[in-house]
């Protein structure tokens, strides 16, 4: 089954393999309220603050359109890299920098679908809860199914090495980013984390 993954405008389209999704999981990280908030757009965070996210083999995700508006952010030199939509600021996801460690962070944001056909593609959003500390409300931990939610997710790693798979669409072949990430000074990012605060 794919997931059909769309920015805002349209511009930007592709497609996800469902079977190769690890985990779904709400982080509530001053990271990802950063991005968010370095993208401007509404929506993003639920109203504790949290990014739904789907972690996923990167090879199960393919742009089908618009692949010259992926854009790339960092919040420092060595962070994650954050994947947007330049042309109207849609978050798409992150991965690591390495490109060896096979994962990336789809958010649900670029989902061209139904919330219960999110559901029924990957659980219910809220079962695995990370960074509860960081929630601008009360969020209940979920340590057994986060525990669950990170062997999924280093099964799928381990397995990704073991068949040494490289194709990622935020990557070429080379391993280099497809585009150059925009890391934002110390300065931007405090910013930002006061205004996501």
């Amino acid at each position: 089954m794919t997931m059909q993954l769309r920015c805002r405008c349209g511009a930007v389209r592709g497609e996800m393999d469902t079977g190769r999704a690890y985990a779904r999981a709400t982080c509530y990280c001053k990271d990802c309220r950063a991005f968010a908030r370095y993208l401007g757009q509404p929506g993003v965070l639920d109203d504790r603050g949290g990014t739904d996210i789907v972690a996923t083999a990167p090879a199960a995700v393919r742009f089908t359109a618009g692949s010259e508006h992926v854009a790339c952010m960092s919040l420092s030199p060595k962070g994650l890299l954050r994947w947007y939509a330049s042309c109207c600021r849609t978050p798409l996801g992150n991965t690591p920098r390495d490109p060896n460690v096979f994962y990336a962070g789809i958010v649900t944001a670029c989902f061209d679908a139904a919330p219960l056909a999110v559901d029924a593609a990957f659980g219910p959003r809220d079962r695995i809860v990370l960074n509860t500390g960081s929630a601008t409300a009360e969020v209940r931990a979920t340590p057994l199914a986060f525990l669950a939610g990170g062997w999924r997710i280093l099964a799928g790693l381990i397995g990704a090495r073991l068949r040494h798979e490289r194709t990622s669409p935020f990557f070429d072949a080379s391993g280099r980013p497809l585009r150059e990430p925009d890391v934002i000074s110390r300065e931007q990012r405090a910013a930002l984390e006061r205004d996501a605060a």
